[in-house]
């Protein structure tokens, strides 16, 4: 998900028809016994949870809140203040909003680079695992939604998703800051199933009001130059100034949907760069380079796409069948793959008839829920021949759209499958692994070469 702040966003009048029939669990913060509040940036507090945190800390409940970046990457293209100048000044301002919120809650600056948790989540990690391991339960973890469409609040909410994972004491909420500005009501991306709500009184959104007001930096222009617009105008502040707090409950993860895919192939017909990428092809050589037998009676392709592995694989298999849980890369597929079967299929509910000497799953895994990869595994297990092999590629850096990584897919193949690797081939782009059939043994002894 990408979007402009600049840009008006969706009107904050067009959310009152959604939260009109919406029918979210109350929140009650007196049901805890501490309270802790993810902060990604100074002002994702306050747009978040300022009225939790106000009321929380109204009940004697204590609350600590954890601002993970100073926020010095708000202005990229000030031509007047730089990061050093706002990394400087935007703590002050999250400190004197919390004071207008409650004078009890207590806070902590992680100094993670605005911008960069990705690549330094561990600070946060520790942070919530001391915090957790110290505090008596039950305790409420409120954190941004990963679905937020801001790379900062994505992982904060996934963070605090792991951190979370195996605590019955502690339960989760999280709270949506961009996803107010460029989602679209009438199709809304947000799972209003699991929403949760908390009722503000005056005094509590007044005081979130004037939290707000003190992040100054944000809610005012820097100046009057291109670049130096407030981030938070008084369109956007109205998302986060009704007189109720809007969170949502994360479940179980999901696998990621068809429509999901329909909408990707509708905006980019060839999917990924498949034909053009060095980077693709180099990858698909690796990937058919790493098959131990030269020939296959029957290979089925897990997640075909636009069939060019297809294509591939039909030059070491007599009979090559591809899926895809969309309908429009198939039809490219079966232009570019003749020779080639393909089927629409959701993985792994909709599981095709056969046995198969190969199996190639290739950049799927990460799309599938804990619970949907593990059945997957287990049909690969039942279809597959004993002389057969799965063969499982995937992308090692993030995707927003995945559910979890490469290494993750890896890992719990490797700890599923009854046998080892057969090959496993890193690199810091993806990993590679072969897993064996129980028939199967090495390149070398199949020739005879060894003994």
């Amino acid at each position: 998900m990408s979007f402009d702040h600049r840009e008006p966003g969706t009107d904050p009048a067009a959310w009152s028809a959604v939260l009109a029939r919406t029918a979210p669990a109350t929140v009650d913060p007196t049901a805890y016994r501490s309270v802790v509040v993810v902060a990604p940036h100074p002002d994702d507090e306050t747009l978040g949870a300022g009225g939790l945190i106000a009321s929380a800390a109204d009940a004697g409940v204590p609350v600590h809140v954890v601002l993970v970046t100073r926020g010095e990457g708000s202005h990229p293209d000030s031509p007047t203040t730089s990061r050093a100048d706002l990394a400087g000044r935007r703590p002050g301002e999250f400190a004197e909003a919390l004071r207008a919120l409650h004078p009890d809650v207590t806070s902590r600056v992680l100094d993670v680079p605005d911008g960069g948790l990705r690549e330094h989540p561990e600070p946060l990690r520790a942070a919530l695992t001391d915090l957790l391991d110290a505090a008596d339960g039950p305790v409420l973890l409120v954190a941004p939604w990963r679905g937020d469409g801001h790379r900062d609040h994505r992982i904060a909410g996934e963070v605090a998703e792991a951190v979370t994972d195996e605590r019955p004491d502690v339960d989760l909420l999280a709270y949506p800051v961009w996803a107010w500005h460029w989602d679209d009501p009438e199709r809304s991306l947000m799972p209003w199933d699991q929403a949760a709500a908390l009722t503000l009184t005056p005094d509590v959104l007044d005081r979130k009001r004037r939290a707000l007001a003190a992040h100054r930096s944000q809610v005012l222009p820097l100046s009057a130059a291109p670049g130096d617009e407030p981030v938070v105008d008084d369109r956007h502040a109205r998302h986060h100034l009704r007189d109720s707090e809007w969170f949502l409950r994360p479940l179980a993860p999901t696998s990621r949907s068809r429509a999901s895919f329909d909408a990707h192939y509708a905006r980019k017909p060839e999917g990924w760069d498949f034909d053009g990428s060095w980077y693709e092809r180099r990858k698909r050589a690796v990937t058919t380079a790493a098959l131990p037998r030269e020939r296959y009676r029957s290979a089925l392709e897990l997640g075909c796409a636009t069939g060019v592995l297809t294509a591939a694989l039909t030059e070491r298999a007599d009979a090559v069948l591809g899926t895809d849980i969309a309908a429009a890369p198939l039809e490219r597929a079966r232009m570019r793959a003749p020779r080639a079967r393909f089927m629409q299929a959701t993985l792994p509910t909709e599981w095709p008839d056969g046995r198969w000497d190969l199996v190639v799953i290739s950049e799927v895994g990460y799309y599938l829920s804990p619970a949907d990869l593990d059945t997957t595994i287990d049909r690969v297990l039942a279809s597959l021949d004993d002389d057969g092999v799965l063969v499982a590629c995937h992308w090692r850096h993030p995707d927003d759209d995945a559910v979890s990584d490469g290494d993750t897919v890896d890992a719990r193949l490797s700890e599923r499958w009854p046998r080892p690797a057969l090959v496993r081939h890193v690199e810091p782009d993806f990993v590679l692994s072969v897993l064996p059939g129980a028939a199967v043994t090495s390149v070398a002894r199949a020739e005879g070469l060894v003994r």
